[in-house]
């Protein structure tokens, strides 16, 4: 594919420092194979036939240095599908192996997706440009290397409405449409059905998992393993100095604070991953791959949105951060061999435990309007969390809900307030007895107390409440609605949703029917509560 000058995209400064400083597989065989002493393959995408635009991020285009109205050229178009390189491009894909619900699984990569090259903008960023869904690479296995409508759309408006709740994250550009028909086992039971295929792009400073490493270690490949961590020391954490013995226990340190920052930030807006695998860890402390996620709406710490993982549960809400930890783990044994040291490994670890259970506890009691974590407020946080699983309570609705109850005597009493203000959050009515009030009153109570003793005045209390507790998140079933209508070739929901979620945190009365609970005929839909990793 020969690559071409266009305006204004001749404005985009490419500057490709991954493929720049490291290895490259010297075989160009775009075929399946084992790949080694490389950090990536030379690769280029599939043109398609008939692209077309369905969305795109305006916050994205604006950090690229482009506007709507590049969007709308047939130049984009053609760019984000794939079918037209810009000079500068030098499309590749990653190397990286990975641990698979607690498995090693060997080389994995990037089996569908290609990274077009790395952008400098105007603020000295760099911005890396990924096609999802572009075509086979050596690491596709036995796949071919595409994607459909329904997981693109899904990766495309989490992306974007994942950064608006301040949640780190990975970015999206844009979402076409590829005219072609891909075949998927959505429900991997011997019934194929030809589906849409999509190409969403993808964007992060960079898309380096702890799998780049491990694959590395797992080779024996300790020089091409030390070159990866230094180039990623020297381009992402060059505060901690030149690399070093130090300096990698320091850099596995601060990617530790990284993942438990992630972490917590999930935990506080009620995310869960579904496939928290070592190769879909960043080591940037982004999210990224959004395949089988969920939004905990029945507040269920051992809910996962994967069928996949519906016997075990390894990925399921409540143990998030553990896992976060043991894949820390796979990853300081990766870096091992440049360390040739336990002890500051093992600190950083615990470190990561001490880190996260603070942060945790300082998040939940934000989520109540305190001010700080102590005691008092670790306790009512654990009551709350035990109160929410007493019967089938909507999270989001739920703190929303308490923001707007006033810490009044006679408010906490009246049970005709209560249900007024709660009703939305009870998924199941006749589950609200007299028992169940007065433990929703008896916390109600404490909570009051503890507000007091900690000084926390009501006005305080509702703003800080709404500014860390959603309105709107992406359920399932919102997302599975703006699928059925692209796919009916209507994109007007997808829009609104985008819409919606730039200002989560905000009331928007004329879209309050977004933020309502998961309705009952989508309880068990497919799509709409749990989701396969089929894409």
């Amino acid at each position: 594919m020969k690559a071409v000058n266009l305006k204004p995209f001749e404005e985009l400064c490419f500057d490709n420092r991954f493929v720049k400083c490291l290895p490259a597989d010297p075989n160009l065989e775009n075929r399946r194979r084992q790949v080694s002493n490389a950090c990536y393959s030379w690769v280029h995408p599939t043109p398609v036939r008939a692209p077309s635009l369905v969305c795109w991020s305006r916050e994205m285009l604006a950090e690229l240095g482009l506007n709507e109205a590049d969007s709308q050229s047939n130049e984009f178009l053609q760019i984000f599908a794939g079918n037209l390189l810009l000079e500068g491009m030098q499309p590749h894909a990653m190397c990286y192996g990975g641990h698979q619900f607690g498995h090693w699984a060997g080389q994995l990569g990037d089996g569908r997706a290609i990274l077009l090259g790395d952008i400098k903008n105007e603020k000295e960023q760099y911005w890396s440009l990924q096609l999802k869904g572009a075509g086979p690479t050596p690491y596709s296995r036995s796949a071919d290397g595409l994607a459909v409508l329904r997981s693109s759309l899904r990766e495309f408006l989490c992306s974007e409405a994942m950064y608006h709740l301040g949640v780190p994250t990975t970015r999206a550009l844009s979402l076409v449409l590829t005219g072609e028909s891909v075949v998927r086992d959505m429900f991997y039971d011997g019934n194929p059905q030809h589906e849409p295929g999509a190409i969403v792009c993808r964007v992060a400073p960079n898309f380096i998992r702890f799998g780049n490493f491990q694959i590395l270690t797992a080779q024996g490949d300790v020089d091409t393993l030390k070159q990866l961590v230094n180039f990623t020391i020297e381009t992402e954490f060059p505060d901690l100095g030149s690399p070093s013995k130090e300096v990698y226990a320091e850099w596995f340190k601060r990617v530790c604070q990284l993942t438990a920052d992630m972490v917590v930030e999930w935990m506080r807006v009620g995310f869960v991953h579904g496939v928290m695998n070592t190769d879909n860890m960043s080591i940037l402390g982004l999210t990224i791959d959004y395949g089988p996620y969920g939004w905990l709406e029945n507040f269920d710490p051992d809910w996962t949105p994967n069928t996949t993982d519906a016997q075990g549960k390894r990925y399921r809400f409540g143990t998030q951060p553990q896992i976060a930890q043991w894949n820390l783990l796979q990853l300081a044994e990766a870096i091992y061999p440049l360390i040739e040291d336990v002890k500051p490994l093992e600190q950083a670890l615990q470190f990561y435990a001490d880190y996260y259970q603070q942060s945790a506890q300082t998040m939940y009691a934000k989520k109540l309007g305190f001010k700080q974590s102590n005691s008092q407020t670790e306790k009512l946080s654990s009551a709350l969390n035990q109160l929410l699983q007493t019967v089938e309570t909507d999270m989001t609705l739920f703190y929303r809900g308490l923001s707007q109850l006033s810490m009044d005597q006679k408010e906490i009493d009246n049970e005709g307030r209560l249900r007024q203000v709660f009703d939305k959050s009870w998924y199941q009515p006749d589950q609200i007895d007299v028992a169940y009030l007065n433990q929703l009153r008896d916390w109600l109570h404490q909570y009051q107390s503890a507000l007091r003793t900690n000084g926390i005045d009501e006005q305080y209390r509702v703003q800080h409440m709404n500014n860390v507790n959603p309105k709107y998140v992406l359920r399932n079933y919102l997302a599975q609605l703006a699928i059925d209508q692209v796919e009916q070739g209507d994109n007007a929901l997808l829009h609104e949703l985008l819409e919606v979620f730039r200002n989560p945190y905000d009331e928007q009365p004329e879209k309050e029917r977004y933020a309502e609970r998961r309705p009952e005929w989508a309880r068990h839909r497919a799509g709409c509560s749990m989701l396969s990793c089929s894409s």
